[in-house]
C-alpha cells in the first residue's frame, strides 16, 4: 500500500496521531479528503523520524537507525527503529479499544478496556532494550534473506504500562499454562483480514517476570502510532518480535505458541553450530530466548578525524538479553590488546548500559576502535561474525569505528 492510500484510509485519530496534533474540526472533514499536512507524507516526516535514518522496505515499513542516532540515554521517537511485519492499523479509537485474553490455559475469557487496564491495576516504568532479532543480519555470508540490518535495530525507551503478570492473575490461569501469544491489529500484507502478519509470545515465565509490560505510554507520552499505539507489549531483552504492538489479544496456551513467525525458520536458529549454507531439520531448529550479549559506539561516528596528540572520548550502550553486562573493553590494534572502560549499572534490569572511555594514538594514520562486552555468565562478544545461521540472526560481533590521526 502507497503512502497516499495509507492516510487516505486511516481514521481520523490514525491522522492525528500521524500529525502529532488533534485535527481541530475533524469530525468535518470530507469523506476521502487527505489533510494538506499529510498529503505524499515522507516516512521521516510520517512517523516523526530523523531524516539520516535508512528506509529498508515500505511494504511493510522498516526504518533503520545508526549508530550515531542512538546515543541518548534514553531513546527518542526520533531515532527508534521501525520493525513491521504487516500494514499499520488504520482505524484507532482508544475509547472502544480493547484487549481480550483466552486460549485453553484461560479461567475463563476476559477483556479489558485501556480505561480498564490504566485504572484497576497498579503503573509500572521501565528502560527497557528491545532488539530486533536480525539486527546485524547484512554482515553474514552466504547473505540471508531479510531486511538487511545494519547495527541501528535496537533502541532503550522507557515504558509504562501495567504488569502483564497482575492481568493474568486477575484473569485467571490455569496450572497447565505453558505459552503466551499475541494477536494485533495490524493487517497482513495480503489484505486477508484472516490472516494475522504475526503472532508470536513467549514462555510464562517471562510473561511473569516484573518488567513485562502491557504499555500505553513511551518516554512519558502516548505511545506513537508506528511503535503500537495506544497498546503494546513489551518484553524487554527478548527479540524485538515478541513485544507486540497494537494489541488487541493474548493467548494462554498449555503448548508452545504456535502463531505465524514461531515456526519454519523465523526467529528460531539451529540448536548446535552448522556450517554456512547448511539446510538444517526443523526438529534442529531453537526458538530465539534472550538476546546475546552486544553494544554500540554511539559517540563519536565512524569516520572521526583528529589531530595527532589529541585524545580520543568515545562513549556509548551494552547490553545483554536477560543478563547484565560486567565488563567493558576498547582496542585500537584489531584486538590484539584489550583495555577496560567505564561502564555504568543499568537503571533497571532489562535497561541498556552506557559506557564511556578515551584512547591516544601514537603516530598518524588510520585506526579502528572496538569495543566488545562480557555478561554475567562471562560469555563476550566475538570479534567477528558469529555462528551462521538460514535468517541472519544474533549478530553480536563487535562494534568498531573509524578514526583517522593527521
Amino acid at each position: 500500500m502507497n503512502r497516499r492510500k495509507f492516510v487516505q484510509n486511516s481514521g481520523l485519530g490514525a491522522m492525528a496521531a500521524l500529525l502529532g496534533t488533534e485535527i481541530v474540526f475533524g469530525h468535518t472533514l470530507p469523506q476521502g479528503y487527505i489533510p494538506l499536512g499529510l498529503q505524499d507524507p515522507d516516512p521521516f516526516k510520517m512517523f516523526d523520524k530523523n531524516p539520516e535514518m535508512l528506509v529498508l522496505n515500505d511494504k511493510p515499513w522498516n526504518i533503520e537507525s545508526l549508530a550515531h542516532l542512538l546515543d541518548d540515554r534514553i531513546t527518542p521517537n526520533r531515532s527508534m527503529f521501525i520493525r513491521n511485519n504487516g500494514i499499520i492499523p488504520q482505524q484507532i479509537d482508544p475509547a472502544t479499544w480493547t484487549l481480550t485474553f483466552d486460549g485453553e490455559s484461560v479461567q475463563r475469557k476476559k477483556s479489558y478496556s485501556l480505561a480498564d487496564l490504566k485504572s484497576g491495576f497498579s503503573q509500572h516504568t521501565y528502560q527497557l532494550t528491545i532488539e530486533c532479532g536480525g539486527n546485524g543480519r547484512s554482515e553474514f555470508n552466504p547473505p540471508a534473506k531479510g531486511n538487511q540490518w545494519s547495527v541501528g535495530a535496537v533502541h532503550c525507551a522507557e515504558w509504562t504500562g501495567v504488569r502483564l503478570r497482575d492481568v493474568l492473575e486477575d484473569v485467571g490461569v490455569k496450572a497447565d499454562a505453558v505459552y503466551i501469544g499475541f494477536h494485533a491489529a495490524d493487517t497482513h500484507l495480503s489484505g486477508d483480514p484472516k490472516k494475522e502478519p504475526i503472532s508470536r509470545g513467549f514462555p510464562m515465565a517471562k510473561a511473569m517476570q516484573d518488567e513485562t509490560l502491557l504499555a500505553f505510554q513511551m518516554n512519558g507520552k502516548d505511545i506513537p502510532l508506528a511503535h503500537g499505539y495506544p497498546l503494546r507489549l513489551v518484553a524487554g531483552g527478548w527479540p524485538a518480535s515478541t513485544s507486540g504492538k497494537w494489541l488487541t489479544g493474548i493467548s494462554v496456551r498449555d503448548q508452545v505458541h504456535d502463531g505465524p513467525k514461531m515456526t519454519g525458520d523465523s526467529y528460531r536458529v539451529p540448536c548446535l553450530p552448522v556450517a554456512p549454507g547448511t539446510e538444517v531439520a526443523d526438529e534442529d531448529m531453537c526458538i530465539i530466548e534472550s538476546m546475546p550479549v552486544k553494544s554500540l559506539i554511539t559517540s563519536p561516528k565512524t569516520g572521526a578525524t583528529l589531530p595527532q596528540g589529541k585524545s580520543l572520548s568515545f562513549r556509548g550502550h551494552a547490553w545483554a538479553g536477560e543478563l547484565e553486562v560486567t565488563k567493558m573493553e576498547y582496542s585500537i590494534d584489531f584486538g590484539s590488546t584489550w583495555k577496560e572502560c567505564t561502564l555504568e549499572a543499568p537503571a533497571n534490569r532489562l535497561a541498556w548500559q552506557h559506557f564511556s572511555g578515551e584512547t591516544r594514538f601514537a603516530q598518524r594514520g588510520y585506526y579502528e576502535v572496538w569495543v566488545r562486552a562480557t555478561d554475567s555468565r562471562g560469555n563476550a562478544q566475538p570479534m567477528v561474525l558469529p555462528g551462521w545461521n538460514p535468517k541472519g540472526y544474533l549478530n553480536n560481533a563487535c562494534h568498531r569505528i573509524a578514526v583517522k590521526v593527521s
